[in-house]
This record gives C-alpha cells, sequence and structure tokens, in this order.
C-alpha cells in the first residue's frame, strides 16, 4: 500500500470517528494537535510520521510491542488487502504467552492512537510502524523466545572472547552496531554471523545488528526478561504480608525526614560560619566538601545530596557573604541566603514539604557525585554534568510503580526494575540497576519510602500525574500525611546526674530553642541527647538569660528531678558572668568591682585593646565590641555586652549569609499537555476544515470557474451581500489574529461594522469574521 493509500485510508477512518473519539485520540497523542492539523488527512499525515509514532510508542509495554512485532512482520509480508493480518490472527500468534483479551485490550489501545486502523479483519499499519516500537528488529517473536535468564547466561558464558567482547561493548552503549559481517551472505564462521546464528544477535538488515533486551540485561547483571510469557512480572507474591504495618511504615519515613530536616539546619549553621569556596566552574570541589562532611559528621554522600536540595531551593547561594567571615578570601563562596533564616522557622511538616517537592522536580542526580566525568575526573557538586531533565520523571515512575503494590508491602528494588522494562521497554536503558537503588535510596532519606513501600507520603505524591487534580489539593493531601507521620512534639526533657538531657522525641519550637541555647547537642535521632556545660551555660546567659530563669526552665520541662550539680553549675557561671560590662565607646568596660578590672588592666589582653581607664569602674578601648569580649575571654574573665541602657544584648554570631543572585527555581511541568477545552476546538477546527474541503462552490454560468472573490475588498462584500439576500451559504478563507489560517462553511447572517456575522455549519454559534482578515469568499450550493 502506497504512502498516499495509508494517509487516505487513516484520513478516512479519522473522519468517522466522533468528535470525542477525536478528543480521545489528542489526549494521547498531544503532539498531533499543534499546530492545528489542515484537516483529517493532514491529521493522518502527521500520525503516521515517524516522529509521531515513536512520541506514542513511549509508554508501550511489552505485550503492546509484541502486538506490534506480530503485525509489522505480517503487514510487510502481505501488502494484498485481503492478507493483511486480523484481530484474530495477532491473537493466534501470541496464545500461549498472553491473555486473549489483554491482547485485544492492546489492539484497541494501538487502533485508538491510531497507530493502527481498518476493522478486526483487516489491521492496517503505516510504513513507520517500526518507529513506535523500542527497538529495530522483533526481539519477542525472534529466535531467543521462550529461554530464560538461565539459559541465556548459559549460551554466553559459552562464547569466545571476541564475541563475548562484541556483546558487552553493546550492553554497555548503543544496542545497534555496524558491521558488513551482518549481511546473509557474509562468512558464516565471523563472530557477529555466529552470534545472529544463535540468536544472541539480530539482523536489522545488511550492515546493521542489533542486542536483544533479553541479552543484554543478563550482561549487566539486571533481571532477566521472561519472554516465555508477556504478563508483567508480579510487584509481589500472590497472599503476601507485609512485614511492618502501615504505621510502622509512617513512622520509619517520619524519624527519616526528622534527621535530614537536622543534618541540613546543621549544614547551614556550618556554611553560614565557615563559607565554602566556589570554584571557576561554579560548583563546590571535593576538598570543600570533604571539610564540610567532617565538619557536620556526616558522610560526603549525606552531604552532597543535602547541598543540591539546598542550593535547588537557594537555602545556600553563591555570593559575597556578610559579614565577612574570618580568614575571608574576597572572593565568592557558597553560604547561607535569607530564604535559610524562613526555611529554619518554618513548622517541621512545611520544611519537609520544600525538601520533598525540590527533590520531585529537580532535574539534577545528586547521586553522582564523586563519579567520574568523561574525562575521568570526579563530579563535583552543583556541577553542571549533574543536570538530567529526565530525572524528575524517573523518579515520578518509580513511586508510581511502588504506588501499584499494596499498602505498606515492600517490594525490592529488582522487582521494581523489571516492572519498569515491562511497562516502559522504550526506557530500558534510562532505568538502570544503579538509577533504581539509587532513587530509591534518595526517597528513602526523603520519607518517601521505607522498608522497601511506598509511605503514605510518596503516595499522595503519585497522584500528581493526573490531570483532573489541583496542585493545592496534592499538596493538602501531603501534608496532612506529613503531620501524620512525624511523631508529636514534647514540650519536656530528662535531666541526668551527668548534666546530659535526653529529649524523647522531637520538641515544639519553644522548647527547642531554649534547649539548644542552653545546651549542645551530642546525638540526635528518635530520641536527641544534649550537654551542659559552662560554655554552653555562659551562651545562655550571654543572650540575656539569667540564672533564675534558667533554673525556672530546667525546672518546668523537665520530668527528672534537675540534680544539683546542674544547680551548682548555672549558679556558678552566672556569679562570674556580667561583672565585667562592655558597651559602644568604640567599647567601654564596665565593673562594680575595683578589683576585677584592676586586674583587667594588667591582663595580657589590655596592651592589644589599647585599654585606658577612666575610673576605679570604668575603661575604654579603641577596638570593636566584639574584639574587646574575645579578647577578654581569651583572657580568662566573663564579659557581658550591654546597651547604651544598661541592658544585656545578645552577641551571639548569627553567621554569614548571602544575598540571593538568582531567582529561586520553580517546577517545571513535565508536560505542558494542553486542556481537554483546547482539544475539543482543535477538533471543531479540523471539522471545519474537513467541511470546507467537502463544499461544492456555485459554478458560473458560461464558465467552470467557482463564483469567488479574493480578499476582502469590495468584490468579497458584494458576494456576501448577495448570499445574504439568496439566503445561501458562503466557504470563507480566514486568518486569525495569531496568523493561522483556516477554512469555513458558514452561513452570513449580519454584514457591518467591517465584520461578517455567521452561523457557522454544524454550529449553532455565531462567529464574528473581520473582513479585513478574509482571505477569499466563494458561494456554495444550497
Amino acid at each position: 500500500m502506497s504512502s498516499d493509500d495509508q494517509h487516505t485510508g487513516l484520513a478516512d477512518e479519522l473522519a468517522a470517528r466522533s468528535d470525542d473519539a477525536l478528543t480521545e485520540l489528542l489526549v494521547e497523542r498531544p503532539d498531533l494537535a499543534s499546530p492545528t492539523p489542515s484537516g483529517t488527512r493532514v491529521l493522518a499525515q502527521r500520525a503516521l510520521s515517524a516522529a509521531s509514532l515513536s512520541l506514542a510508542g513511549e509508554d508501550l509495554d511489552v505485550l503492546a510491542v509484541a502486538v506490534l512485532e506480530v503485525v509489522s512482520a505480517r503487514h510487510s509480508r502481505s501488502p494484498d488487502k485481503k492478507k493483511r493480518p486480523s484481530v484474530t490472527t495477532v491473537v493466534k500468534a501470541l496464545s500461549g504467552r498472553a491473555d486473549a483479551d489483554s491482547v485485544r485490550a492492546r489492539i484497541d489501545l494501538l487502533r485508538r492512537r491510531a497507530v493502527l486502523w481498518g476493522d478486526d479483519s483487516s489491521l492496517c499499519a503505516g510504513e513507520h510502524l517500526e518507529s513506535a516500537m523500542p527497538w529495530k528488529a522483533r526481539h519477542l517473536t525472534g529466535p531467543l523466545v521462550g529461554r530464560s535468564g538461565e539459559e541465556i547466561a548459559a549460551m554466553i558464558a559459552g562464547l569466545d572472547e571476541r564475541p563475548l567482547g562484541l556483546l558487552q561493548t553493546l550492553a554497555r552503549g548503543p544496542a545497534l552496531g555496524r558491521s558488513r559481517d551482518a549481511a546473509p551472505d557474509a562468512d558464516p564462521e565471523s563472530p557477529v554471523a555466529r552470534l545472529i546464528s544463535s540468536g544472541l544477535l539480530a539482523r536489522v538488515d545488511s550492515q546493521t545488528v542489533e542486542l536483544p533486551p533479553m541479552v543484554g540485561a543478563v550482561l549487566r547483571d539486571e533481571p532477566p526478561w521472561h519472554t516465555d510469557i508477556l504478563t508483567p512480572p508480579p510487584l509481589h507474591e500472590s497472599g503476601a504480608k507485609p512485614r511492618f504495618g502501615a504505621k510502622a511504615v509512617d513512622a520509619a519515613a517520619g524519624g527519616e525526614a526528622l534527621e535530614l530536616i537536622r543534618h541540613l539546619t546543621q549544614l547551614i549553621t556550618v556554611l553560614g560560619a565557615t563559607p565554602a569556596a566556589v570554584l571557576r566552574s561554579g560548583a563546590l570541589g571535593v576538598r570543600e566538601l570533604r571539610r564540610l562532611a567532617k565538619l557536620t559528621g556526616l558522610e560526603t554522600q549525606r552531604v552532597a545530596f543535602l547541598i543540591e536540595l539546598a542550593a535547588y531551593l537557594r537555602l545556600i547561594d553563591a555570593g559575597f557573604p556578610e559579614p565577612a567571615p574570618p580568614n575571608d578570601s574576597g572572593e565568592q563562596s557558597f553560604a547561607p541566603t535569607s530564604t535559610a533564616d524562613t526555611w529554619l522557622h518554618q513548622p517541621r511538616e512545611r520544611q519537609w514539604l520544600a525538601l520533598a517537592d525540590a527533590w520531585l522536580h529537580m532535574p539534577r542526580r545528586a547521586w553522582q557525585v564523586g563519579e567520574p566525568d568523561r574525562d575521568g575526573n570526579a563530579l563535583a557538586t552543583l556541577a553542571a554534568d549533574l543536570h538530567d531533565a529526565y530525572a524528575p520523571v524517573q523518579r515520578q515512575l518509580i513511586l508510581s510503580t511502588l504506588a501499584d503494590a499494596g499498602t505498606a508491602v515492600g517490594v525490592p528494588a529488582d522487582t521494581v526494575l523489571a516492572n519498569l522494562h515491562w511497562h516502559r521497554p522504550r526506557q530500558i536503558r534510562r532505568f538502570s540497576r544503579r538509577v533504581v537503588a539509587e532513587t530509591l535510596r534518595e526517597a528513602r532519606e526523603l520519607g518517601l519510602v521505607a522498608h522497601d513501600a511506598l509511605t503514605t507520603v510518596g503516595r499522595a505524591y503519585t497522584v500528581e500525574e493526573s490531570p483532573a487534580t489541583d496542585p493545592a489539593d496534592v499538596d493538602a493531601a501531603v501534608l496532612a500525611a506529613m503531620r501524620k507521620a512525624l511523631p508529636e512534639p514534647v514540650d519536656h526533657f530528662l535531666t541526668q546526674a551527668d548534666l546530659t538531657l535526653t529529649v524523647p522525641g522531637p520538641m515544639t519550637s519553644e522548647l527547642a530553642e531554649q534547649v539548644e541555647l542552653v545546651a549542645d547537642l551530642e546525638s540526635g535521632g528518635a530520641a536527641s541527647v544534649y550537654r551542659v556545660s559552662p560554655e554552653s551555660v555562659r551562651r545562655a546567659l550571654d543572650a540575656g538569660r539569667s540564672s533564675n530563669e534558667l533554673l525556672s526552665m530546667f525546672t518546668t520541662h523537665s520530668r527528672t528531678p534537675v540534680p544539683q550539680s546542674l544547680t551548682y553549675l548555672i549558679e556558678d557561671v552566672a556569679r562570674r558572668h556580667g561583672q565585667l560590662r562592655v558597651g559602644v565607646a568604640s567599647a567601654f568596660i564596665r565593673c562594680e568591682d575595683p578589683t576585677v578590672l584592676a586586674a583587667v588592666l594588667r591582663s595580657a589582653a589590655a596592651e592589644p585593646l589599647a585599654l585606658r581607664a577612666l575610673a576605679p569602674t570604668v575603661a575604654v578601648s579603641p577596638s570593636e565590641v566584639r574584639d574587646v569580649i574575645d579578647q577578654l575571654r581569651a583572657a580568662g574573665f566573663a564579659p557581658a555586652g550591654e546597651d547604651s541602657s544598661g541592658a544585656l544584648v545578645d552577641l551571639r554570631e548569627r553567621g554569614s549569609r548571602v544575598t540571593v543572585s538568582r531567582a529561586r527555581r520553580q517546577s517545571q511541568p513535565r508536560r505542558n499537555a494542553p486542556s481537554e477545552d483546547q482539544l475539543r476546538s482543535v477538533v471543531n477546527r479540523i471539522r471545519s476544515t474537513d467541511r470546507a474541503a467537502a463544499a461544492t462552490p456555485v459554478r458560473g454560468a458560461a464558465t467552470t470557474t467557482p463564483v469567488r472573490a479574493t480578499g476582502g475588498g469590495e468584490s468579497a462584500t458584494a458576494l456576501i451581500q448577495l448570499a445574504l439576500r439568496a439566503n445561501r451559504r458562503l466557504r470563507v478563507g480566514y486568518v486569525d489574529a495569531q496568523g493561522s489560517a483556516s477554512r469555513h462553511v458558514v452561513t452570513p447572517k449580519i454584514l457591518g461594522a467591517g465584520q461578517l456575522v455567521a452561523v457557522e455549519e454544524g454550529s449553532d454559534d455565531e462567529q464574528r469574521f473581520s473582513l479585513h482578515r478574509l482571505t477569499s469568499v466563494e458561494l456554495l450550493d444550497a
């Protein structure tokens, strides 16, 4: 069948479809709708093009591909219409490997997408049908059908070094290879010819071979393909019971989320104190990554993951830190932004939501940090080479696969991989074992997966793909799931005799602020341990807390008696704290006890600070207040800062911040699919063009030339007036404000004010056509 015959056959079939069926076609193949096709014939031409068929085959599963292989084989061998494959033929060819109803369902899907057309007795296909398949050769109906993974592995094990090397090269790179030995008349003893004869390679043409996907899976140590049956591999055994209940899974997710939030908070604090240098490429180097890992006590992989998430959210950015940190190089550094302060003060579920959203939409692969690039150099954190626009799609597909399993049912990574390969055979190279395993690991760290099962939070995210779902509703459902998964905040702790505080869960924001001020974190987790020390007590006193306030806080929130050792520590530090008062002169030192101030003037700090006594209880210095306090503390004193009114001021370091140099990245939709209303409008335009093409114009009395006027001038106006008087239809050519040309069959109603008001055939709605945009007007038969 020629190409024109194919277009005509499919065009006729599309023209016979209902408007709803055509809209459904455009929903499943949105590329056909833009730009608006000029009739069903143009729509058919697009649908049969190789590029469009390739897009239509993106999400076809293995069974649908097997149907295409059967149709392609019989269609190419039988150009005669009477010998084209029937539905019965296809079902019979796949019998024993797939259920007949499943095969028919795939045929209906392919006909609905206009990949195939025709009635049950004669299925038609275009010349570019192979473009809808994930491979060039017919592997699902080829010589390896029915071979198990063990049998294929045994065949590979018996190969010599050279043919084995050829297969391994194709398994690592593109599956297609070129060789003169691929021809049917080539030397049968050549490695390529022997591999073709054994079925380990498939011949595409006389110079091209292709590695079968089942062979590639064995060579890459991936789950083997079972081609003896064409049903999806089960996600879990029938009747299998979850190892953990749904509550346990969600509780584990909440714990992981709290740890991630705590670690990111710690990283922001470290970067605020010691910003990280920026490489010339704009990335963060390996040396800086290791330094941050050492300061935070985290693994480098974890730190890289946190940095990638924080940079995507603009919690950190490259810039010139303010205030400048010690040993500032004067160059740009990575430091927290003001956005980080906003994030730090948000509720835990909001912090979790921001991190999960960033990961799901971030077009980057943090787990590749440290791997060699093309030149053999280690990939740096925030490097441009980590960008991958397909990464968000992969994450959503992996989570969706887990969502198909029962609630709290664990699915191993290899099972997820096997299902992805079955449902998305075109993406087998994108979904490697490493990609799936690392994606699931990151999902566990974010609390979207726990115990190999999708959590309630992760399941809430999987509905995002539905076009009928409002994103605000998705966020509300995710936030509700997060609140439920997070443990209830506690407002108490257990004080131990060794000056440690055990907090049995996440603290309320008010308690966390007080505890973190007076104690240092020793170990985090579900139950955190903090230690009180003289330095931490002094930090609280510097912030303006009194000893009585600290003791009252411990008495109020401790579920165990406050030990005397803690009381003595607080009172002792408070007794010595604040005897010296430092203010602004540049700085002044005030002390109620003249002997203490005299000791200061004799100390090693007096000379570098250039201290000068104004009175027995007052001295001044030209140095800054912060420097005076640091020098006095180094000399063994315990000064406190005060303002002009004599009140204590909080002089704690807040850390450096940078101004956000770029706007926060907005998550991009994975597919800008047109709405159903837009597609219905496209269908209406297609119908209008078809009616215009089929309309018969009026011929002149003495000639066969149609009664026609070009443009929107006087001749066109006269012809429209004639149609109004005679109540005749017109075929008008029109160019809209966007420059899109179309033709319409209309019945004119009103002509005036530079516009034609008419009712288009097939519709009861009036339309307005500007006369200056008309390209042609033809009078039609009644």
